[in-house]
């Protein structure tokens, strides 16, 4: 078994928000991801068919594979960095906002 990956870092979502759409194509065929993914509402999903398509891209050139007969391994989203912002409050107080970033990691193997 031959594999192939795509990784895209510091993509401006929350990891939580994030395996939802990734919940979405585990273990599927890559075509039936591609639909899975163009037709969900997620904002995640529209992020990550960007990496599975480059994951597809990845395994044309360097396995020599067809696209139809690619299968999703696996899909991780990992914690990216936290950007921290506040917002003021009563009484010069202030509430903290974390702006949280993912990394994405999308493995394909060629059946």
């Amino acid at each position: 078994m031959q594999f192939a990956r795509a990784k895209t870092k510091n993509v401006r979502i929350s990891p939580r928000k994030a395996r939802l759409a990734a919940g979405l194509i585990r273990g599927l065929t890559v075509p039936q991801a591609t639909m899975q993914l163009l037709y969900s509402p997620l904002k995640g999903s529209k992020l990550l068919k960007k990496t599975l398509d480059s994951a597809v891209a990845n395994a044309e050139t360097k396995l020599d594979a067809n696209r139809e007969k690619l299968m999703i391994h696996e899909v991780l989203i990992d914690e990216g960095p936290t950007m921290k912002r506040a917002k003021p409050k009563n009484r010069g107080g202030r509430a903290p906002i974390m702006k949280r970033m993912s990394h994405f990691t999308i493995v394909l193997v060629s059946e």
